[in-house]
């Protein structure tokens, strides 16, 4: 009966061959109001002046804040296997896209 419970809460999440290929993305633009964020991923390339957003999530503020924890964990997680990730110079991309100031 315990088997049967667990399998009741499983969920089956799909994914297509388009969305398993992925985006690269080296660049997040993080944006919010007061009932959602909003997570632009960009592809910056070196010497161009024009990037494109690859993808958009939108987040509730609670599933943002699940995000960013499951984040941290992995992190650590990573790092414990694979040492510390090193902080780069910070990327002088002008910030400012016409929205509210964002940080990435």
């Amino acid at each position: 009966m315990e088997n049967q419970h667990e399998e009741q809460n499983q969920l089956n999440i799909e994914l297509n061959e388009e969305i398993a290929e992925g985006q690269y993305a080296n660049l997040a633009i993080i944006t919010h109001s007061n009932a959602e964020f909003v997570v632009d991923f960009v592809n910056v390339m070196p010497g161009l002046p024009k990037a494109k957003v690859k993808s958009r999530i939108i987040l509730t503020p609670q599933h943002a804040k699940r995000f960013m924890k499951a984040m941290l964990d992995n992190i650590k997680k990573y790092e414990s296997v694979h040492g510390t990730i090193q902080d780069q110079e910070p990327v002088s991309v002008p910030m400012n896209f016409g929205g509210p100031t964002a940080q990435a």
